[in-house]
């Protein structure tokens, strides 16, 4: 009497999960704004890096990683003087051989005769720029219209001696120049956007843009802008019958995104942490974590790393946690149902054997 109870309950269980996931599937099926995965709030951002800070943020891995930065032949001081923020935010004690060889770094790296000689091939070449060195050699010019204007001459320049055309440069430029007009004509509205190109131009030739994001950015300009066209632009009208909003898109997206980077944590900390960027969704993150956590989001990236940092940024949606919920509960009741028909099969069995 109780095995058939205990069974037709198991049954209805199973029925139960699977209808509950079923249902929940195609609400997410049906929705796109329901996402298995959601954006955490500015407070739940910090409180999740704070987590991560208080089991990865150890006097010992901060000297590694600040031992392994002092090492490289470049010396980023953007991460290296982040790295020193967070041992004094969390009271962690450097090794006095490791506070030295900074000291000794430093001395080296700050000589002013060898600063001239680097802010003169820097202001000549970006890719010799150092994050030290480019606020005050590159950034004048770089982040201004001027900055647009010689990128558009580069390439007008390279096209006519018959040399490679930097598409992406050209197409930064365009995309920078085209926001300057739109923020005189809509009060502010492209800021963003224009500060995003002049960062991500010149990251482009720092060389510190990812080859993903490169030959994304790449490909959609290819097919968004039409470069005859370009040397007609004569106006704001002209530059946006020489493009395809729809196709550009995205990469205006994630130009904004930069451009809140550069907006939270300045243009130096921007330009670091650009190089951790490889697509839209993580532009988007790290714009929404740099809002968040402001210039300490360069050091707990440098600590935790680029996966953990922006995992933080995002957790599981009701709709997702529900359709595991059903899951696991669809399997495990599968699983009751199975060991009970396996069961009743082997009494029946000895049973059998029995007689």
């Amino acid at each position: 009497m109780l095995r058939p109870v205990a069974r037709a309950c198991l049954t209805l269980c199973l029925m139960l999960s699977l209808v509950t996931t079923g249902l929940a599937g195609l609400r997410i099926a049906r929705d796109p704004l329901v996402a298995p995965l959601i954006d955490r709030s500015g407070q739940q951002i910090v409180a999740a890096t704070d987590r991560l800070m208080a089991e990865y943020a150890t006097a010992d891995r901060v000297a590694a990683l600040m031992a392994e930065r002092l090492g490289e032949t470049r010396r980023n001081w953007v991460a290296i003087e982040a790295l020193e923020e967070v041992a004094a935010e969390r009271g962690l004690a450097l090794p006095p051989a490791l506070t030295a060889a900074r000291a000794a770094a430093w001395e080296e790296d700050s000589d002013w005769m060898t600063g001239i000689g680097e802010c003169a091939r820097c202001a000549y070449d970006p890719a010799t720029c150092t994050l030290s060195n480019v606020l005050l050699c590159q950034v004048p010019v770089a982040l201004t219209p001027l900055g647009d204007i010689a990128g558009i001459a580069r390439a007008g320049s390279a096209a006519a001696t018959g040399g490679d055309v930097d598409e992406i440069d050209l197409g930064l430029s365009v995309i920078g120049l085209g926001a300057t007009a739109l923020v005189l004509a809509s009060g502010g509205s492209s800021a963003l956007v224009k500060i995003g190109a002049s960062t991500a131009r010149l990251a482009r030739r720092m060389n510190l843009l990812s080859p993903r994001l490169t030959a994304e950015g790449l490909a959609a300009l290819r097919r968004g802008v039409d470069w005859a066209a370009l040397s007609a632009v004569r106006s704001s009208d002209d530059l946006a019958r020489a493009v395809r909003m729809d196709v550009l898109a995205p990469v205006i997206a994630v130009v904004g995104d930069m451009g809140r980077v550069q907006g939270a944590v300045g243009t130096t900390r921007a330009l670091h942490l650009l190089t951790y960027i490889d697509d839209a969704a993580d532009a988007r993150r790290m714009a929404r974590a740099t809002e968040a956590l402001g210039a300490r989001a360069v050091g707990r990236i440098e600590v935790l790393g680029k996966a953990r940092f922006l995992r933080a940024t995002i957790r599981w949606s009701d709709a997702a946690r529900t359709v595991m919920a059903g899951l696991l509960g669809f399997l495990g009741s599968l699983a009751a149902l199975v060991a009970s028909a396996l069961q009743g099969a082997g009494l029946r069995l000895l049973r059998q054997l029995a007689r």
